[in-house]
C-alpha cells in the first residue's frame, strides 16, 4: 500500500473517488468544485491535494502550496482507523466534537447541515478505506 496522503496514494484516491456515483455523482448534481487538502494533526501543511471540479477529481496529488477550500487533519493512528472502519455521520459528528477531526480551512457545521454535502462527504471516507 502506498504512503497515506502520498502522490501516489492521492492519484489512487481521485480514481476511487470518480467511481462511486453515490460521490463524484452526488456531487455533481450540486456542481461542488473545491480543493480538499488532506494531513496530520499538528503538521505545519497538508500531505496531499484533491482537486474536485463539478464533483469529479481531477487531480490527486501531493500537496505544493496550492490555495485550499478544505483542510482536514487528524492523528495518524485515527486515519489509519478510518480506513479499516469508516465512520457514519455519527461517528464523524463526535470526531469532529472531541477534535479528533479538525478542519483548518472550511466549515464542518454548515456543510454538514447542506444533505447533499454531508453524504458525500460520509461517503469519502468509505471510499478512502477502497485505496491500496
Amino acid at each position: 500500500m502506498s504512503e497515506l496522503f502520498s502522490a501516489e496514494w492521492m492519484a489512487k484516491f481521485k480514481d476511487e473517488w470518480n467511481s462511486d456515483p453515490e460521490l463524484a455523482g452526488a456531487l455533481e448534481k450540486i456542481g461542488f468544485n473545491s480543493v480538499i487538502g488532506y494531513g496530520f494533526d499538528g503538521e505545519d501543511q497538508p500531505l496531499g491535494v484533491l482537486v474536485v471540479e463539478n464533483g469529479h477529481a481531477v487531480a490527486g496529488e501531493a500537496f505544493d502550496g496550492q490555495e485550499l477550500n478544505w483542510d482536514l487533519r487528524a492523528s495518524r493512528e485515527q486515519w489509519e482507523k478510518w480506513l479499516k472502519k469508516p465512520p457514519g455521520m455519527m461517528g464523524l459528528g463526535m470526531a469532529y466534537t472531541s477534535r479528533k477531526l479538525k478542519f483548518l480551512i472550511g466549515d464542518y457545521g454548515a456543510m454538514m447541515k447542506e444533505p447533499r454535502m454531508a453524504g458525500p462527504f460520509v461517503k469519502s471516507f468509505a471510499v478512502m478505506g477502497r485505496v491500496s
